[in-house]
């Protein structure tokens, strides 16, 4: 039984093995087109002519970015001169844990849009920061630190200009809060984001 038993653990093993091998390089692809879509979303294709998975840069921000670890930054230029930013960005204090974002920036500081890549926020309830559930991200679109005083960047039960959702305050807080602490950081950063093409 013991033999029969482990003949099996080793066949299972190597067929989850196999299955893993032959789909990897299909998985790669299709997060690869899934986020280039939602690259696309923030910064329009026509709007660049340079290639976002090369042009990249790492920076490293927790209080600004929400991350103790370097984020990447998805630099897009047109000619060779810079058109906008596409930072990941984490709210670290959402409902349920850490919300992550992608938040395009054009190179003047204002916001192409913002996206949320994943979260943990309860269904049905604070789940409106995602795209396919609510047009609340929307929200963001052409805002700035220009054209927004700081006061202004809270949701409206706060003084601010930003909805909040009926019963679920906290996880529009810490949206609106990584998106405001994410333009401070571009503003401060820009011309190091820019520096150097790859």
């Amino acid at each position: 039984m013991a033999i029969l038993l482990a003949f099996f653990a080793i066949l299972g093993g190597g067929l989850v093995a196999f299955t893993f091998q032959i789909t990897y390089e299909q998985i790669k692809a299709n997060e690869r087109a899934a986020l280039l879509q939602t690259l696309s979303s923030l910064v329009p294709r026509d709007q660049y002519d340079n290639d976002l998975f090369e042009d990249i840069h790492y920076m490293r921000n927790e209080t600004l970015l929400g991350s103790d670890k370097p984020i990447v930054i998805y630099r897009a230029r047109k000619q060779g001169q810079p058109v906008a930013a596409v930072l990941n960005s984490v709210a670290p204090n959402g409902y349920n844990g850490a919300i992550n974002l992608l938040i395009g920036i054009s190179y003047e500081g204002v916001l192409m849009g913002v996206r949320v890549v994943s979260h943990q926020e309860t269904p049905g309830l604070s789940d409106s920061i995602d795209e396919r559930r609510s047009d609340w991200i929307l929200g963001f679109n052409g805002h700035s630190l220009q054209n927004l005083e700081e006061k202004d960047w809270r949701v409206k039960r706060d003084g601010g200009v930003f909805d909040q959702f009926t019963g679920a305050t906290i996880t529009p807080r810490a949206v609106v809060s990584a998106v405001y602490n994410t333009l401070q950081f571009f503003q401060q950063h820009r011309d190091e984001i820019f520096l150097n093409a790859n």
